[in-house]
């Protein structure tokens, strides 16, 4: 078979398993956002099931294989900002695989896609218009109830999907809204993505992806004088981690092609 009727052929099967998934659970979570409100405001568990989609995904891909190491929080139910790198929309399929839930903070664009985008709004994601300084404001204070009800919140600082190699400058709102809310950041290092989804291409490439969960960097005793210094201490963070994760994985593409 040609290679690019395979990648056309894994591309088509990929996406119809992450769409027929989302129509599948999308009446549980729905309805479970009004009826189990009494007893799980943020839809926590609808979520988890939400997320699991991306688990399915990768799984059902043969084209792909996401590893997940570092410490796992002992209790999720104590909020983190969690941080990231971004490398291409496949970071938030891997992430899914993280054993805890998270509201993301996402654009708001993202939210009108159908089926996907509804999930979303049912879950309690938070959408942003990042254009709008009153939009911007108003996620924040959604994120702060997110983290006051237990629950955590993830960001990418970066803002977008980096086109480079290099990673992006870091923006300072996860951690204005880390030191303001009294959590600690846990900072994740991601690498492998950028082929499994390229930007503006919507075909599944081979990827191994590794994802490192970094220990917390706590917020105790920090004003927001302090947003610059800890902003660049996790970024700085991220990107020793993020080209030791690269080096392994340069390392292990070299082994095979010998």
């Amino acid at each position: 078979m040609p290679a690019p009727l395979r990648t056309t052929l894994a591309s088509a099967w990929t996406w119809s398993l992450l769409g027929i998934g989302a129509v599948i659970i999308i009446p549980v979570v729905v309805a479970w956002r009004f009826v189990g409100w009494p007893v799980d405001r943020w839809n926590y568990y609808g979520g988890r099931l939400f997320r699991h989609l991306g688990i399915l995904v990768e799984r059902g891909t043969p084209r792909w294989k996401f590893e997940i190491r570092g410490t796992r929080p002992a209790n999720p139910r104590n909020p983190y900002v969690v941080v990231a790198n971004h490398e291409s929309f496949a970071d938030i399929i891997v992430l899914t695989h993280l054993p805890w839930e998270m509201k993301w903070l996402s654009k708001a664009s993202i939210f009108r896609i159908p089926v996907f985008g509804w999930l979303m709004w049912a879950v309690r994601d938070i959408a942003v218009r990042r254009e709008r300084v009153t939009s911007a404001k108003a996620a924040m204070d959604e994120c702060r109830q997110r983290l006051a009800g237990n629950v955590s919140v993830m960001i990418f600082p970066e803002g977008t999907r980096s086109k480079a190699e290099q990673m992006l400058p870091f923006k300072d709102g996860a951690f204005r809204l880390a030191i303001e809310a009294g959590v600690p950041i846990l900072p994740i290092a991601l690498t492998g993505t950028r082929n499994a989804i390229a930007k503006h291409d919507w075909r599944i490439g081979p990827a191994h992806a590794l994802v490192e969960i970094l220990t917390p960097e706590p917020t105790e005793g920090l004003t927001l004088d302090d947003v610059g210094a800890l902003r660049d201490r996790v970024r700085e963070r991220i990107a020793v981690a993020r080209d030791q994760l690269r080096g392994e994985g340069e390392t292990r593409k070299a082994k095979r092609e010998t």
